[in-house]
């Protein structure tokens, strides 16, 4: 299984230009299994590069044979018309649940910031059900990124106490239905923070409850071995230098599993880079 995971920039590159079609060949080489994206755009016309086509829609079509999830965290109106931003989940596996979770936006004189959220789809892949969420934390607010890892940390706990409570009941109403949704995930995304950072360690702290612990995958995968940057390179404005705010966490019991987390640096289609995770 490979998960490839990816903040597009909207497709822009270093030259300013959009360029989908460039994204789109980048994935078809790395030929994942589920792929996340960030940062995609629709009908903003504004943004670097002139992001006026659906992107959503155009990601989704190069990718036929892969279930779409869509989730613009940020949808402002302008003339009746949707500019939306945010994360897509594309899967080749069978998606059995989909829940969009948006994480909390606290007011921060310093930094408005925008609204995020989170993806949660429940896959049947090959090694049984599991949870792939992806996302995109805040950048500028510190104080909103600390909120939001620890709503996730609370959605985690909520997760895996629900997979031990409750088994799939079809004799309830359809809305009501419990599909088995399992404490087994791959959290995934930019999560704008680096490895020494607060909120990373919050990300990977334990408590008292039975949520599955979480891990850094790449920590797991590369022990000695420095973290390869996932944004920096390739002479894009921003950031400074080189550094690291892309991600796989993946729960304790998927640990025996792990075979790769590698960053696709070559690229220059965005100012992220591609990140993959290969689990068997």
């Amino acid at each position: 299984m490979r998960v490839v995971s990816w903040n597009i920039h909207w497709g822009c590159g270093k030259d300013s230009r959009i360029r989908i079609h460039a994204i789109i060949d980048v994935l078809r080489k790395l030929n994942p299994d589920i792929i996340c994206l960030q940062e995609v755009a629709a009908n903003h016309p504004e943004l670097e590069g002139n992001a006026s086509a659906n992107q959503f829609r155009q990601l989704a079509g190069a990718f036929g044979g892969y279930q779409p999830v869509l989730e613009p965290t940020s949808e402002i109106y302008q003339n009746n018309m949707p500019r939306q931003f945010g994360n897509l989940l594309l899967s080749k596996y069978r998606i059995t649940q989909v829940h969009r979770h948006s994480l909390p936006w606290p007011p921060d004189p310093a930094n408005p910031g925008m609204p995020r959220g989170l993806i949660e789809a429940v896959v049947e892949a090959p090694g049984g059900k599991l949870r792939m969420l992806t996302t995109h934390l805040e950048y500028y607010s510190q104080i909103q990124r600390m909120a939001q890892v620890k709503h996730i940390k609370d959605l985690h706990w909520e997760a895996c106490e629900r997979a031990r409570l409750y088994q799939p009941t079809p004799g309830l109403d359809a809305p009501f239905q419990l599909g088995f949704r399992p404490g087994s995930a791959i959290y995934c995304g930019d999560f704008n923070f680096t490895p020494d950072s607060p909120e990373h360690a919050a990300m990977l702290a334990t408590d008292d409850s039975i949520a599955l612990p979480l891990v850094d995958a790449w920590s797991q995968t590369h022990p000695d071995s420095a973290r390869a940057p996932t944004a920096g390179l390739h002479g894009f404005k921003w950031p400074e230098r080189p550094a690291c705010y892309d991600y796989f966490f993946v729960t304790e019991d998927l640990v025996p599993r792990l075979n790769d987390v590698t960053v696709q640096s070559e690229t220059a289609a965005s100012d992220h880079q591609p990140i993959v995770i290969d689990i068997t």
